[in-house]
């Protein structure tokens, strides 16, 4: 997948463009955005989607509605995609890649902080008494600062490998989390995800909504328990 460092403020810039107004994206929305960066979806096939989504919708006769969720470009998204991967998107060339815009002194200053915050979420959970939570964020804290000091060794981070190590560090803080959460409290985020998912759900498909529901999942997790999000995309 191309290195789109500002993946989700592209999709947030032309979705709030095309809607017309400056509305925050909900929690289901990132989560739908978080699901498109795990299928490998290319930006600019997902930017064409939301374009293609609004213009149908402007062409509609009757307009009493609002599109209130991102989640109403899901299919438009889908079949760009599928374009791309056919090669019916743009021409070789013509899609624009962005470079990361950060320096190598930003990415070790976001390692360090990140892994100044899960400190602090250890130290909540030990608090709260949950003392498998705060030693799985623990060693998730140190792993994180061995990563800025190996990173800091290097005369220029490997960007591709820096977020796959990112990506799995995340994936076994989810597992941890999950494992450690109330059936109730997992039932409630599950409540959230099938009350925004309601009026959009016949457009996804079964894949989508299963990456959706784990994406939706994983985001409030991380709130609940104040974990931060340790992928490149989000520095």
């Amino acid at each position: 997948m191309e290195n789109y460092f500002n993946y989700f403020t592209e999709i947030e810039e032309c979705y709030q463009r095309c809607r017309g107004t400056r509305t925050l994206l909900s929690p289901l929305d990132w989560a739908l955005i978080e699901s498109w960066k795990e299928a490998d979806y290319p930006l600019a096939a997902i930017l064409l989607g939301i374009e293609r989504s609004f213009e149908k919708f402007k062409a509609r006769q009757r307009k009493y509605r609002m599109v209130n969720s991102l989640a109403y470009c899901s299919q438009e998204v889908l079949r760009a995609a599928e374009e791309f991967q056919t090669g019916g998107g743009p021409p070789s060339g013509t899609a624009r890649v962005v470079e990361a815009p950060f320096k190598t002194e930003e990415i070790l200053a976001y390692l360090r902080r990140n892994a100044a915050v899960l400190e602090e979420a250890c130290r909540l959970a030990r608090e709260k008494g949950q003392p498998a939570v705060a030693e799985d964020l623990a060693a998730a804290a140190k792993e994180l600062g061995g990563v800025a000091a190996q990173e800091n060794e290097k005369p220029a981070p490997d960007l591709e490998e820096l977020e796959n190590q990112m990506a799995a560090l995340e994936e076994k803080l989810t597992a941890s989390l999950t494992r450690a959460s109330a059936v109730q409290l997992l039932a409630q985020f599950r409540r959230e995800v099938e009350r925004g998912l309601a009026p959009h759900r016949r457009k996804m498909t079964g894949p989508q909504i299963e990456s959706l529901e784990r994406q939706f999942l994983k985001k409030r997790l991380f709130e609940h328990y104040r974990v931060p999000r340790l992928s490149l995309f989000y520095l």
